[in-house]
Parts: structure tokens; sequence; C-alpha cells
């Protein structure tokens, strides 16, 4: 577990990072004997294994500071993703423009190809001009709101799909109308 870098030993111990090693020993002495396996009333192997593990890096000092350089790096690169929503606003204006961008496509392609509707992601990927990663919140939005429908990895517009579009369409319209009789 711990050379994933996905468990928090400092939690598991439930002590600060800043923690003495005396402090460390006690905590451990007393989480030890409750979750010990001999112990009837609260034994927990499982968790008996966690606390070990966790002791072992934490009070051997060389241990613990290449334990407290990975995980300051893990909590920064955590952070990276807060902050980077913050800065950016995660862009939802975009985001909802990408969404119409492809129900655009899939309505077009209904249309045009009623009997071969259904759009490869990498042929939408070349039709958008955005790359795969960035569609795939996207496509997995629709699909959860059930606008569109993936099968055999191509996507294909639902009848709801369409109104949503068709609605929208006649809502940026109305939008644009106002604004241009407001200047």
């Amino acid at each position: 577990m711990a050379a994933t870098g996905e468990v928090d030993f400092y939690e598991i111990l439930q002590v600060s990072d800043t923690a003495e090693p005396e402090t460390i020993n006690r905590v451990y002495r007393i989480f030890a004997q409750r979750y010990h396996p001999d112990n009837r009333e609260t034994g927990n192997e499982a968790r008996f294994r966690e606390i070990t593990e966790a002791y072992q890096v934490l009070s051997n000092p060389e241990k613990r500071a290449q334990y407290d350089a990975t995980s300051q790096k893990r909590r920064k690169d955590r952070w990276r993703l807060v902050s980077a929503g913050a800065e950016s606003e995660n862009d939802f204006e975009m985001e909802q423009i990408v969404r119409l961008t492809v129900l655009e496509a899939l309505y077009t392609k209904r249309r045009l190809e009623p009997h071969n509707p259904g759009i490869y992601l990498l042929e939408l990927e070349r039709m958008i001009g955005r790359p795969r990663e960035h569609l795939e919140f996207t496509c997995w939005f629709l699909n959860q709101k059930k606008l569109i429908m993936t099968d055999d990895a191509r996507m294909y517009l639902t009848a709801d799909g369409a109104e949503y579009l068709e609605e929208s369409y006649r809502h940026n319209q109305h939008r644009k109308r106002l604004q241009s009789r407001n200047d």
C-alpha cells in the first residue's frame, strides 16, 4: 500500500505530520493494543497491519523523511487540481459550447445519413478539433443525460438530444436578439 503512495500514515495513526517520535511511539502502542488480533473485544488484523506499517515508516527517521517528501508531492498534486480549477474557473461556458457542438455534429449526421447515424470518437475528435482527453468528459456527460448513446464505440444522437439541441438553439437565438436590442 505504501509503495503506491495512496496511504496517509499520519492519518492512520491520527497524528500531525509534525508529531515528535515519542508521540508517534505512544499513539502506536495505544492503537496496537486496541487492534491487536489477540484482543477479543476490539481486535482487527487489517487495521493492526495498517498501523504497524505506518509506525514502521514514521518511527524510522530515514523512511519518514523519504515518505514526507513523496507525501508532500502527492499533496501538491491534489491541490494542483483544485487550484487549477479555481484559476481557469473550469471554463464552464467552453464546455457547454463543446457539448452543443458534439450534439450538432451528431444531429447533422443523423439527418444527412439516417442509415448510418453514428460517429466514432476519433472521427468526432477530428471534426471538432479537440483531443480525445477533452472530449471524454463531454461524452460522458451527454451519455449520462441520455442526450447521446454509445454502441460499438460509436455515438448516436437520441431524440432527447435532438430536442435539447433545438431548444438550446432557440434559447441562444432569443438571447442574441435581446442583447442586440439593448445595445
